[in-house]
């Protein structure tokens, strides 16, 4: 009667490894899940922050163009009235301004190229994560399976009652192939 006891035990005690397998992957899916979801959200914080900078950038942009528009309104008059001093004195305000123009040009242009680079990161990720959302909740909305996918973490020795007869069925049609060619059998029978 022990032996029976024991093989009760050692068959309790392996349900309760699979429960506890199972349990601790759909925690893991949930924790991937909200990984996922974080992390989205972060790029698209950053996409937000790089919208308003370049948007800042563009705004600074234009002030300066004006100002720049200015100088060389400035330094045509100077010219037009043959007063050289006053045209070096609007020349010197205006070459500081045009560089600093092209520079927030340059800047624009970074930001725009970044700004694009992650949209489509994050376009492809949002992605994704709309296409998982659906197989988790279905993963943990049948948490009992019976066989282990690919991957999964129950222990090898795992073999489901479905996979033991297809593979007695395979050695059967082996064995009934064997005996009519006159062949001996893989398997000893």
């Amino acid at each position: 009667m022990q032996v029976f006891e024991r093989i009760g035990r050692l068959m309790r005690a392996d349900a309760h490894g699979m429960m506890d397998v199972l349990e601790e992957r759909s925690l893991l899916l949930k924790q991937h899940l909200r990984e996922a979801e974080f992390a989205l959200a972060e790029k698209r914080a950053q996409l937000e922050s790089l919208e308003e900078s370049l948007a800042q950038v563009k705004e600074e942009g234009q002030a300066l163009e004006e100002r720049v528009a200015e100088r060389d309104a400035d330094v045509a008059l100077a010219l037009a009235n043959e007063d050289a001093e006053l045209a070096r004195f609007a020349i010197r305000r205006l070459l500081p301004e045009r560089e600093a123009l092209r520079g927030l040009l340059t800047q624009a242009a970074r930001l725009a190229e970044r700004r694009d680079e992650l949209r489509v990161v994050y376009e492809r990720q949002e992605k994704q994560l709309v296409e998982l959302r659906p197989k988790i909740r279905a993963e943990l909305a049948n948490p009992v399976r019976t066989a282990p996918s690919a991957g999964d973490s129950i222990s090898p020795g795992f073999v489901s009652d479905e996979e033991v007869e297809l593979e007695l069925l395979r050695r059967r049609d082996d064995s009934n192939s064997n005996r009519s060619s006159g062949e001996a059998s893989p398997c000893g029978g």
